[in-house]
């Protein structure tokens, strides 16, 4: 039996679209499930691959660790290119793949460290951190505005073809300041995130790992 791959994730979080990817792809994985936004103990299970103690976290069967949620979409998407989850190394549009793969942890991603925990810029005061939190919002729907504004999304974000990139977009979106803004700011990238909510390939897979309960689009993860 193939070994499987071990990946630290929790419900809701960033190690959602990588494992949405395995499943599309077909790997064998387990979950470490490690909510560390929760406090030490969920922590302290990721210290051992990860420094800095946060998720995603991938570990394959030859031992090797990768973290970062973007450098573990774009490993398994090229180390897999029968999914077709990537495009080629040669093709016109791998710059353009390879900006937004950037783009989204760069711009995006890396502001909810922030909101997770305002104090930790903002010290203990309550409306210091309540302006950090609307501030971020702000940021966040102008960068996805932003992003609209550079595509013409296809039936999925760079054209034809599903990509990892639609997953990260799908997943990210749901966090805060929830689906509802990103359509009102990115009308278009809407249509996309919903196509991949609704591909039957992760029917059950969204059920598991990030459902779709009541009120879902003005509700997500932390954040």
């Amino acid at each position: 039996m193939e070994k499987p791959f071990t990946l630290f994730s929790a419900v809701g979080s960033g190690g959602v679209p990588a494992e949405a990817a395995m499943t599309l792809i077909g790997l064998p994985y387990e979950i470490v499930e490690a909510p560390t936004w929760e406090g030490e103990a969920e922590q302290a299970k990721v210290a051992g691959v990860n420094p800095l103690r946060q998720i995603p976290a991938l570990v394959t069967p030859d031992g090797e660790t990768i973290t970062e949620s973007a450098a573990i979409l774009l490993w398994l998407a090229d180390r897999h290119p029968e999914a077709r989850l990537a495009p080629a190394p040669d093709a016109p549009l791998r710059g353009q793949f390879l900006r937004w793969m950037v783009f989204v942890p760069a711009a995006i991603y890396s502001l909810f460290w922030v909101r997770d925990e305002p104090s930790r810029l903002g010290g203990p005061d309550p409306e210091v951190q309540a302006r950090i939190k609307a501030a971020t919002a702000e940021r966040i729907a102008a960068c996805w505005e932003m992003m609209e504004g550079q595509l013409d999304p296809g039936r999925y974000l760079l054209g034809d073809d599903l990509t990892v990139l639609d997953l990260y977009v799908a997943v990210v979106s749901r966090w805060g300041p929830r689906r509802k803004r990103f359509y009102e700011v990115a009308p278009k990238m809407s249509q996309v995130v919903r196509r991949v909510d609704a591909d039957p390939r992760l029917a059950a897979f969204w059920a598991e790992r990030f459902p779709f309960v009541e009120g879902w689009e003005s509700r997500g993860a932390a954040g």
